[in-house]
């Protein structure tokens, strides 16, 4: 789509605007807004606490829509005020640009085309990374950011920190952010694919100006520091709760679910033996007493080895919370082999608690050891045996 008069119409139709967050680029600034006045009027800047001559050039754009933060707040409370600024104003999309010209008005086009195409998606403007001009941090922080928002999501995408991105906004009314600055733009990707949101991305040119031209706002230790925080927090929220309801969420949905135990339970062209050790490793992990770990340390570990994930997961939730005190009275019983006379009786209750194992942490730990490793081989075993059987049950007399 390449005729501007064309574009502008599309962006009525869908109810498109463009939002140019901006801090003290007061150079730049004009031409970024009359570059994208091309191809829609429909344009909001928000001022976030600029000190320089950013009012006055929004003033002089009469057809602007604009918002205005007495101080810097950040560009992640930026681009939410101007989401919610654009649905109370009865846009259902926004195109968000850099106000630093970094990014091309000529390029609106093709998030327009994807939007036909994708009503249901966040749409990233995928930058060429390998030209001359382009900082080498920057190019390692976003392959460091890709290979995160991979493990959070397990959507690739490769250029996960471009500012250049098509919203729908309808869907982020519904999701709770809490994040400010610039790891805002890792969040909402985010959260946005937890929700059922499409990740896709369209490339798209970019300009870096020579070093002593650049200017950046980013705070390499400060702002670093707020995305490990941020994805350190999303990893953990990924694999205790992210993965597990999306497991249960497929086993509950008939259709999907056989799709799903066929494609990675049962993985026909897998060897019996990885399925088997996947099984025993997973009852293992959810036994061995590294609790609140166990479910992280096994994805990870089943990554590193090729297991089967799914297996893996499954049946790492033999600890589940009913079976929780089972498992630590038989780790008791079974560590009172190795404590001989020095061993504790305990007798079975419900409400087993943590302060009990406390008390009694070598018995404990000794039995839950020798616990895990021994149903680990036996679920191994066990689950060899059921799939060799299965095997010929499911092969047909020559």
């Amino acid at each position: 789509m390449e005729n501007p008069e064309l574009l502008k119409e599309c962006f009525k139709k869908f109810r498109a605007c463009v939002i140019i967050p901006t801090y003290n680029n007061a150079a730049m600034l004009a031409g970024v807004i009359r570059d994208v006045a091309n191809y829609t009027d429909d344009i909001i800047v928000v001022n976030d606490g600029s000190t320089d001559s950013t009012k006055k050039i929004i003033e002089s754009f009469s057809f602007l829509q604009s918002l205005s933060f007495e101080k810097n707040a950040g560009k992640g409370m930026a681009m939410r005020k101007g989401f919610e600024y654009a649905v109370s104003k009865g846009y259902e999309f926004a195109i968000t640009i850099d106000s630093d010209g970094q990014h091309f008005a000529k390029d609106l086009p093709k998030f327009i085309d994807e939007l036909e195409k994708d009503k249901n998606a966040i749409i990233i403007g995928e930058r060429d990374l390998n030209q001359a001009t382009v900082p080498g941090k920057s190019s390692f922080g976003n392959k460091f950011s890709n290979f995160w928002f991979k493990v959070e999501t397990g959507i690739t995408i490769e250029d996960t920190q471009s500012g250049y991105r098509l919203y729908p906004l309808i869907p982020l009314k519904e999701i709770r952010f809490r994040t400010l600055k610039y790891e805002f733009e890792i969040e909402v990707l985010v959260l946005a694919a937890w929700k059922g949101v499409n990740i896709k991305s369209v490339p798209v040119s970019v300009y870096y100006p020579p070093a002593d031209e650049r200017i950046s706002h980013f705070r390499p230790l400060k702002d670093t520091m707020r995305i490990s925080i941020l994805n350190t927090t999303l990893v953990l929220i990924t694999f205790f709760y992210i993965r597990p309801r999306n497991f249960f969420r497929l086993l509950f949905d008939k259709e999907k679910g056989r799709d799903y135990v066929n494609k990675y339970l049962l993985q026909i062209n897998q060897p019996d033996h990885i399925k088997a050790i996947s099984v025993g490793f997973g009852v293992f992990m959810g036994i061995v007493p590294i609790w609140g770990f166990q479910l992280i340390v096994a994805i990870s570990l089943s990554i590193l080895f090729k297991l089967n994930k799914a297996l893996v997961i499954l049946a790492a939730h033999v600890s589940f919370a009913p079976l929780i005190p089972v498992i630590i009275y038989l780790s008791y019983k079974t560590g009172a082999f190795w404590m001989g006379e020095n061993s504790v009786y305990m007798r079975f209750s419900w409400h087993v608690s943590l302060s009990v194992i406390k008390r009694n942490a070598e018995q404990y730990l000794l039995g839950s050891i020798t616990l895990a490793i021994s149903s680990g081989i036996i679920s191994g075993l066990l689950t060899l045996l059921l799939l060799k059987v299965f095997r010929k049950k499911t092969v047909p007399a020559g």
